[in-house]
């Protein structure tokens, strides 16, 4: 991540010193315009992590309650054959499995603010885990570059924003993103796993003892036992039921969602004797004090990501690419996003919203469909790195930003062939 840091300052500076040399005296002049971005990208990264206070106040809130009345203990189970073959180092009865189940779970219905404070939780437990604090564990890794391509089965804010500028079809999207997230979710798996060779740990232990495992206060009790095979194969099988249903009712099912999370937790809490007002609120203290801890973090990357888009060096790239992404089905105006989106999270939904809200283009056009489905299968890459190992206090990353990077870039493709695909 230092390597990564250095060069998109470098390159930001490198290309707006050299446009200063050229300067006609016209406008703003690039090195001003450069430090203007520096300053409104870190009073914007100060705001951002303000905003997460509430929402990761209320996400982690409801995970405490979730976990007092043992929810997470009913889906480690379900899915507890394939976590466990994933995540080897992580003991089968640890909190840390039910934390990322959840965080999957939440991304998979689109839910991104939902995601974050759970993928936060998972972490620290995965950091309980760390027997070298600092460095990345393989589990951190990987369950990193699944994070920032996980299948999506519900791209809620991808749809509201195509009905907003007018979509005959606002949920058409959600075929072509389900697949180019089941393409890069598989392409994060493999990467992770081949990568891992070039990045190896010293030798040492990679695991704390069961024993150990229940003695975090505050921390639930996940049954280490599966339910059997037909059980959660039951309710693998739901979950593909899911697919079709939100293909024919995305659109009205999207509004209920947050709410009908927030209603379900709480309820589940009260059938089981979870005293719930109690319990949130000490969940939602944890998320205020995560909140802050990240901002650091924070200023870092978007500066960086701000100042590479001042100094005019994103939009030369985008240039010198633009004919050769053309002749694969990436036309000049999708470009954009797909370069953005691992960056900027709010940079690349402002693309896409001047993209289908533009009349020679449409939502409902070739690019409409493209940045739709890459805003909807992608992930900001460098903000959840940055967010969830900022949360740890973890530097040395090892190849989780070559994993995800690799993801994205299959997220891309495998995006032009479905919406081509699914158009034609």
């Amino acid at each position: 991540m230092n390597l990564v840091f250095f060069i998109l300052i470098l390159v930001s500076f490198t290309t707006a010193a050299w446009q200063q040399l050229r300067w006609a005296g016209d406008g703003v002049a690039p090195m001003e315009a450069l430090s203007a971005a520096m300053v409104d990208s870190a009073a914007g990264s100060v705001e951002l992590a303000l905003g997460l206070v509430g929402v990761m106040s209320l996400f982690l809130g409801l995970m405490k309650v979730a976990e007092a009345g043992g929810l997470l203990t009913i889906i480690a189970r379900l899915i507890r054959p394939l976590m466990v073959r994933l995540f080897p180092a992580v003991p089968a009865d640890h909190p840390a499995m039910g934390a990322m189940i959840l965080n999957l779970s939440a991304n998979a219905l689109g839910l991104g603010n939902a995601a974050t404070p759970f993928g936060i939780r998972a972490m620290q437990e995965l950091e309980r885990l760390n027997p070298r604090p600092g460095t990345a564990t393989d589990a951190m890794v990987l369950f990193l570059a699944i994070n920032t391509s996980s299948v999506t089965l519900l791209p809620t804010g991808v749809i509201a924003l195509r009905a907003a500028a007018g979509s005959g079809d606002p949920a058409g999207i959600l075929p072509t993103t389900l697949f180019a997230t089941f393409c890069a979710t598989a392409a994060a798996i493999i990467a992770t796993f081949a990568y891992r060779r070039f990045f190896a740990l010293p030798v040492g232990r990679e695991t704390v003892e069961p024993a150990s495992i229940s003695t975090h206060e505050g921390l639930p009790d996940v049954a280490s036992e599966s339910y059997p095979f037909w059980v959660s194969m039951l309710a693998l099988g739901s979950l593909l039921g899911l697919i079709p249903l939100s293909v024919l009712y995305g659109q009205f099912v999207a509004p209920w969602i947050l709410p009908g999370l927030m209603l379900a937790f709480l309820s589940f809490g009260l059938l089981r004797q979870v005293r719930i007002y109690e319990v949130f609120v000490e969940g939602a203290k944890e998320g205020f004090q995560v909140a802050l801890r990240i901002i650091p973090y924070l200023v870092a990357i978007l500066v960086a990501v701000g100042m590479l888009r001042a100094s005019g060096a994103l939009e030369a790239v985008i240039n010198l690419l633009a004919p050769w992404t053309g002749a694969v089905g990436l036309p000049a105006e999708a470009l954009p996003m797909a370069l953005l989106r691992p960056l900027s999270g709010s940079g690349a939904y402002a693309v896409l919203a001047s993209i289908i809200n533009d009349p020679d283009i449409g939502s409902d056009s070739y690019t409409g469909y493209l940045v739709s489905t890459l805003q909807g299968s992608t992930e900001t890459t460098f903000y959840v790195l940055a967010v969830y190992f900022g949360a740890v206090q973890v530097k040395r990353i090892r190849h989780a930003l070559l994993a995800a990077l690799t993801a994205d870039v299959v997220a891309v493709f495998a995006a032009v062939f479905a919406c081509t695909y699914f158009l034609s």
